[in-house]
Formats: structure tokens, sequence, C-alpha cells
């Protein structure tokens, strides 16, 4: 698919920032990115008032653009949410054991393209793989509302997810097998078992304290 030449620049400045390759805290200027990217700093200009307005960038005339970090907090908000949501939907799937097993047949295929991503060292693709494979759980339990709702989180969780393995590359195979324990807590339909399961999973992942522990 052929895009403009803003669209262009926004796409890749966005997936930089998502996957970690511009980090938070980090001032970059239209000249630097137009240069990397070959193209002319009018659509990279398009391109980072469009990430200022979602959020993403700070912009500073003269200076450059601001990577926004990600605010303090907020990881454990977009946690509490995700696990809300997430548990919802195996509760809701608990007397269902057909949908049950249609949507365990879907994480083992998502669990083996993990697996092959990992064995890359792909960071971008495999935090967009493990957004998928949380993002299938919440749509198993057929709530259109709280689908949408987490679609919203998306790219937060992919930032934080790419962040975390960013510093410890060790992250992957841990990920990994907690996303198996998941998928067979799912296949039990034991929805306590996975809601304590994904809030341990998702704390360790973000480097999170655990519950009642003080920083």
């Amino acid at each position: 698919m052929l895009y403009s030449a803003a669209e262009q620049a926004y796409r890749e400045v966005k997936e930089l920032i998502l996957s970690g390759g511009l980090p938070g805290g980090e001032l970059i200027s239209e000249g630097e990115i137009a240069g990397r990217m070959g193209l002319s700093r009018t659509p990279v200009r398009e391109a980072f008032l469009r990430l200022e307005a979602e959020g993403w960038m700070r912009l500073y005339p003269k200076r450059g653009a601001l990577v926004v970090p990600v605010a303090d907090g907020e990881a454990e908000h977009v946690v509490d949410a995700r696990q809300l949501v997430e548990t919802h939907s195996v509760r809701v799937l608990a007397d269902q054991p057909h949908a049950r097993q249609l949507l365990v047949a879907r994480l083992r295929e998502n669990l083996a393209e993990q697996r092959e991503i990992a064995a890359r060292g792909d960071v971008a693709a495999f935090s967009a793989a493990d957004a998928d494979f949380h993002r299938m759980i919440v749509e198993a339990g057929e709530n259109p509302l709280l689908a949408t709702f987490y679609s919203s989180i998306r790219e937060r969780q992919c930032r934080m997810t790419a962040h975390s393995i960013t510093r410890d590359p060790g992250q992957l195979p841990r990920i990994i097998a907690d996303h198996e324990q998941l998928t067979e807590l799912v296949e039990a339909g034991d929805a306590a078992g996975f809601d304590a399961a994904v809030l341990v999973h998702m704390r360790q992942v973000h480097a999170l304290n655990p519950r009642g522990v003080a920083r």
C-alpha cells in the first residue's frame, strides 16, 4: 500500500516511539527524522503535529520535539484495566466449553508465532503478538464495548512491553511461559486462577511491585 509522505512519516515515527526506538524523554528534530527517512521537513512536521495531538510528542519551537515518556502511574492504571477486562472475558467463557476450545486453539497459534518472533529477537513484532494474545481473550468475551475499550489501550500496552523487553531481553521466554500458563487456565475455565496469574504476569513484565508492597 502506498502512503503519502506525511502518512509514511507518521507511521514510521509512531512505530519508533512504540517500539522504544525513540525513547521517552528524547528530544528529536524535524531535520533529523527527515534525513533518516529521506523526506523533506514538511511531511515530518505534519507527522509531528499529528503525534502531538495524540499525546505522543510535545513540540517546542526552534528546539524540536520531545517524545513524551510513560507518565507516572500509567503502567499501574493500564495493568489494572487489563486485569479487569481480561478476567471478565474468562469468567464469561467459564460455562462455554466450545467457545473456550476455539479461543485456546487461536491462543496456541499465537504462541507459536511468539516463539518464532522471539527467536528472531524482533521486539516490536513480539510486542504486537503479545498484545494480540491478550486481545483475543478479551474479544472472546463478546462484549463489543469492552473490546473497543481494550483496543484503545493497545498502543500503550505495546510500548510498555517493548520497553520492558529492551530493558531485560530475558523477559521473552518468561512471557511465553506465562502465556502458556494463561492458556491452560482459559482452557480449564478457571477464572479465579486466571485473575491471579494474569496480575502476577503483568506486574512482573512491567517491573511493578506486588500489591501491598511499598515502593
